[in-house]
């Protein structure tokens, strides 16, 4: 679908950051598409041909092993773009990028967004800042898997998703959890009642919604703040 000049800019903060003029040699280039629950964006080892600013929804980075098994190593609202290794230098990468919540993104090919990247304006810094961003998220999720408790790190994966659907009610089960969280359901399942029982989520047929953000905050380990804070002072800073 061919998009306005305005359409679904405001909605992704990557978009919504570019001067008129580069958003402008965008547009022609920009189709708004649906995306759907569980559509794979991208494979592991295989070109990726298009990059996706999600406006709605929230797509997950996952690493799969070879016994089939995955973990989560990265995740991507409205905030991001999906398809960051296309400015590193590379078209291949080693995650599959999977629709975790529907929704819809501004597509575009790779080799415009390549080409734009390389005239050096605002949208390659704020890339790389976002490439940053994304680099500490995987770090800071790769301490958190081996030092923090579960309930700390369903916590914060709660607070992350919420942070990017900009919604309490998020629809996931959770056996999609524990494969994000690369553990065994059992394990989510005793995490999940846990907070249920503090009454700070409900859980209730694949969806599970917010209750009480103070206390899932309390509950979560230092990694979602430091997350957050590392976001928040690599996009919100300024381009010059």
């Amino acid at each position: 679908m061919p998009v306005s000049k305005d359409s679904g800019r405001s909605e992704n903060q990557l978009l919504a950051a570019l001067p008129a003029q580069e958003y402008e040699r965008l547009v022609p280039h920009l189709e708004k598409v649906a995306l759907n629950n569980h559509q794979v964006l991208y494979e592991p080892f295989e070109p990726i041909d298009f990059v996706y600013f999600p406006v709605q929804g929230v797509v997950s980075l996952l690493y799969t092993m070879e016994d089939g098994s995955t973990v989560e190593v990265g995740i991507v609202g409205a905030e991001g773009m999906v398809g960051i290794p296309v400015i590193l230098g590379g078209i291949k990468t080693t995650n599959q990028a999977l629709v975790q919540v529907p929704g819809s993104a501004m597509r575009l090919k790779a080799s415009v967004l390549k080409s734009e990247f390389e005239r050096a304006g605002v949208l390659q810094t704020l890339l790389l800042r976002y490439a940053q961003a994304l680099l500490s998220l995987a770090s800071q999720s790769a301490a958190c898997n081996r030092l923090h408790t579960l309930e700390e790190r369903l916590a914060r994966w709660l607070l992350l998703v919420q942070n990017r659907l900009q919604s309490d009610e998020l629809p996931l089960t959770q056996e999609y959890i524990s494969q994000m969280l690369g553990t065994r359901r059992s394990g989510v399942t005793v995490a999940a009642g846990t907070l249920q029982e503090a009454g700070i989520i409900s859980y209730k047929r694949g969806k599970i919604t917010i209750l009480n953000q103070e206390n899932l905050e309390a509950t979560a380990c230092e990694c979602y703040r430091v997350i957050t804070r590392e976001f928040g002072r690599l996009l919100n800073a300024d381009h010059g």
